[in-house]
């Protein structure tokens, strides 16, 4: 059975026709192939979280238009007469779209508070004064600044501010834009998580750093070889260490805290999914130990979505005013509707009660997957804590990293070897991501997971 990448925009209304346009352009253009069974119409409602009536009449309408068949016993399948699947263009590279998400740390943005923040949007717009729409302060809009200061008080322990917030397009840029400050007068030598992401690896690059990598163990980075290093600076993900899941122990806080004022060294902290710890409140964040040492990058990008490019950079003084002269020379500041936006959604409570909704429900798709694969795949082991929105998974020795992940990837599931992320060869794992994965999915993912490494020793 089919499983269906189907978007819908409700703002729109007419969502039986848009779901009849997404299957019927699948259908076209070869991502279904004749033959194939859809889901039941009360399972794609509960995906889509529609009645079931809106998938009934888009099934009705297609196979009115002879683009599905529907026979009592059989389901709904794909036409027969349906047109052939399109040839990749010459020397190029198909392609592909799972599912359950591009990347391990995707959210659901299936579940975007789109209601919630329409509602923000337009008391926005009708209570903003016109000179707000005007070339404004590429630190950010006031009252973006002074909600996100209350709030990471609040909820991370944060000793900011809002004086030393900058608004930013994300976590990606404001990284960037602090290496840029460091690197004014020289290269920085930045030592940084061994593995980590390698996406973030170019962008730091070209702001200024050389990279040094410092092991991580089960307590986090290892700060007695980041002692043996001459690093002017060090990047963390402290709360939840991507990709392996750990967190950065007391003693290793304290060690860190004392490498960088030792030698005035400056501390990045991303803080890029601290809201989602499931078995208890999360560590407070490093910046809040030491806000003159620390700066602390995050972003609404895994809470709500990454398409809303807003972030921050909470910073000491006189770096977070280096720091808005250099977003200001770079691009004049974020969108200001958004931003306004965001104050109101979170002053009005909108923000949290979202993030208490998507806790309960991302620790039911990970528990899910976690059950599934001690059931069906006992020799892969989960790494980390419950929190996040991936998964590190040690694979038996001898298995092949890249194959699983690309097997994953075929099933619908945002996987990567980590072998990319690390500076040296290891052990086989890779990081799966569970946020867009249904809890009522987990199995039958995990299963199809097993029957395509049936070669390999599973136990």
């Amino acid at each position: 059975m089919a499983d269906l990448h189907v978007a819908i925009n409700r703002e729109k209304g007419g969502i039986a026709g848009q779901v009849a346009a997404e299957l019927r352009e699948s259908i076209r253009h070869g991502r279904l192939a004749p033959g194939t069974r859809l889901p039941a119409s009360r399972d794609l409602a509960a995906d889509l979280q529609v009645s079931r009536g809106v998938v009934v009449e888009a099934y009705e309408q297609l196979v009115a238009e002879g683009f599905l068949v529907s026979r009592v016993g059989s389901g709904t399948q794909v036409a027969q007469v349906t047109a052939p699947r399109p040839h990749a263009p010459a020397g190029g590279v198909e392609q592909h779209a799972p599912y359950y998400g591009h990347r391990p740390t995707s959210p659901d943005l299936g579940l975007f508070p789109r209601e919630r923040w329409l509602a923000s949007v337009k008391h926005v717009l009708a209570t903003m004064p016109g000179d707000a729409l005007d070339y404004g302060d590429p630190g950010g809009v006031p009252e973006l600044r002074e909600e996100l200061a209350g709030y990471l008080r609040r909820v991370r322990a944060a000793d900011v501010r809002p004086e030393n917030v900058v608004i930013v397009g994300g976590v990606a840029q404001g990284l960037s834009l602090i290496l840029h400050v460091l690197a004014r007068h020289r290269r920085q030598l930045l030592a940084v998580e061994d593995p980590t992401s390698h996406r973030q690896t170019p962008l730091l690059r070209r702001a200024g750093a050389d990279l040094v990598p410092i092991p991580v163990d089960g307590q986090g980075m290892d700060v007695e070889r980041l002692r043996a290093q001459h690093a002017d600076a060090a990047l963390l993900t402290p709360a939840h260490q991507y990709p392996t899941g750990v967190v950065l122990s007391p003693a290793r806080r304290a060690a860190l805290m004392e490498w960088a004022r030792e030698g005035d060294r400056t501390i990045l902290e991303d803080d890029y999914d601290a809201e989602f710890r499931f078995d208890r409140d999360p560590v407070g964040c490093l910046q809040g130990l030491a806000p003159d040492r620390v700066i602390l990058s995050g972003s609404v990008s895994k809470a709500l979505a990454p398409g809303l490019r807003l972030g921050w950079v909470v910073a000491p003084a006189h770096l977070a005013e280096a720091v808005r002269r250099a977003r200001g020379e770079l691009d004049l500041g974020s969108p200001v509707i958004e931003q306004y936006a965001l104050a109101h959604f979170l002053r009005t409570g909108g923000y949290d009660k979202h993030l208490r909704r998507m806790r309960r429900e991302y620790r039911r798709r990970r528990d899910a997957l976690v059950g599934a694969l001690a059931e069906h795949l006992p020799g892969v082991r989960v790494r980390g804590i419950e929190a996040g929105l991936h998964v590190y998974l040690d694979l038996p020795e001898g298995w092949d990293e890249s194959r699983v992940a690309a097997a994953a990837l075929d099933l619908g599931l945002a996987a990567e070897p980590i072998g990319i992320m690390r500076s040296a060869a290891g052990p086989p794992a890779v990081v799966v991501g569970f946020a867009r994965l249904p809890a009522r999915r987990a199995a039958e993912a995990v299963q199809g997971l097993k029957v395509r490494m049936s070669g390999q020793s599973i136990d």
